[in-house]
């Protein structure tokens, strides 16, 4: 393994880390405050997201000698940002958490679980993905029209980004988002000061398990985490030419995701963004030795997990519309790519169309969130519009 490091593949593995955390963070963030965490189950559940990650980046690509590269679930992050706070509580959540944890190794143990998954029509999951990420990515046109003073900065800096390289889109953003905080935002009264620890206080959660954080969180997180992750990561590594056994990588993922959650942590699961920088030529010529980015990756992200206090002291200074709206730049491309999946089959178009409007919509039904519903609905007019041509 020494003899196949390469220069190449160490830079891109850093860039993906930067690229990779700089562009989401606040959206993990943003979901388990919306879930009712408070500052310090933020941090605990913002480390152990990290180090799952960081752990599985380094662990895959080892095994299997490709660039397996790994994420937390920032679609399934965006859904729990998005969705109305449940009546338990962060307890509620966590309950819901290791549910889904506990779906994605039952995925890896049972492939009929995975194929049922690959059953629900493509255009319903990306409409059900877009509706969970439309709300959130409202949030920087809410912010200008609230706070245009510290939002604008941050969005001409996106712009800027995306006119240079569409990857660098995000950490201008960011960049432009501390300089904000530093110029405008006055943190004598709770500022990162020296003495601020970078690891935080670990605080694990009571889970509390329901059936309606069954059907409304855990359910939808597990459907979003592996329609909007696992398949298109895996979907990347294929087109790169890498063979990929799904069902083991699939099992270690959702094993380590189970060991997070009672943290508050968010999903981890293989990435398609950072795979496709990891997979490409610009990680070394010879395909069999870019594993060496996603390892080098999985590095960064066990360093960065032990910035977590700070990071998210440092996030708590900003105005939350302001948290959101990076969180929601993020997610545009996301949106865009989601909405076109959804509505290219012409034959077809109520069915995502529906699932998209009542996900989007944040209605419960029977206590039961939209983003469950918005797949029933969807799947019953899809095979009704079927079955009548």
């Amino acid at each position: 393994m020494i003899r196949q490091l390469s220069i190449p593949a160490v830079y891109m593995g850093l860039l993906a880390a930067f690229v990779g955390y700089s562009a989401s963070f606040a959206i993990v963030l943003a979901g388990m405050k919306a879930m009712g965490a408070t500052d310090g189950q933020a941090a605990t559940g913002l480390f152990f997201a990290t180090l799952g990650m960081g752990v599985c980046s380094v662990w895959l690509p080892a095994v299997t000698r490709i660039p397996a590269a790994v994420a937390w679930s920032t679609p399934g992050a965006a859904f729990l940002a998005a969705t109305v706070m449940l009546p338990g509580g962060f307890n509620e959540a966590v309950g819901a958490m290791i549910c889904c944890a506990g779906l994605i190794v039952l995925t890896g143990l049972i492939p009929s679980l995975g194929r049922v998954v690959a059953a629900i029509p493509k255009p319903i999951a990306n409409a059900l993905l877009a509706g969970v990420l439309l709300k959130l990515c409202l949030a920087p046109a809410l912010a200008l029209g609230t706070i245009p003073v510290l939002a604008l900065p941050v969005l001409v800096a996106w712009v800027i980004g995306l006119a240079w390289n569409r990857l660098a889109a995000m950490p201008f953003a960011v960049i432009a988002f501390l300089a904000v905080l530093y110029f405008t935002v006055d943190g004598s009264g709770g500022a990162v000061q020296s003495s601020t620890p970078w690891l935080p206080a670990f605080d694990p959660v009571a889970p509390l398990f329901t059936v309606r954080a069954f059907f409304s969180i855990a359910l939808p997180l597990y459907l979003v985490t592996m329609a909007g992750q696992n398949i298109p990561g895996f979907a990347v590594l294929e087109l790169n030419g890498y063979t990929v056994d799904r069902q083991p990588l699939i099992r270690k993922t959702g094993f380590v995701s189970l060991l997070i959650a009672p943290f508050g942590s968010v999903p981890v699961n293989m990435s398609a963004i950072t795979a496709a920088m990891m997979a490409g030529e610009d990680a070394g010529r010879d395909p069999t030795t870019r594993y060496w980015a996603a390892i080098t990756s999985g590095l960064v992200y066990v360093a960065l997990a032990c910035a977590a206090a700070a990071v998210t002291s440092l996030a708590g200074l900003a105005p939350s519309a302001l948290i959101t709206a990076v969180a929601g730049l993020a997610l545009i491309p996301a949106l865009v790519g989601s909405v076109s999946a959804a509505f290219n089959n012409t034959a077809q178009l109520e069915a995502p169309a529906m699932t998209f409007l009542i996900a989007a919509s944040g209605m419960t039904l029977f206590g039961v969130s939209g983003a469950f519903w918005g797949v029933v609905a969807g799947a019953l007019i899809w095979a009704a519009k079927a079955r009548t041509r």
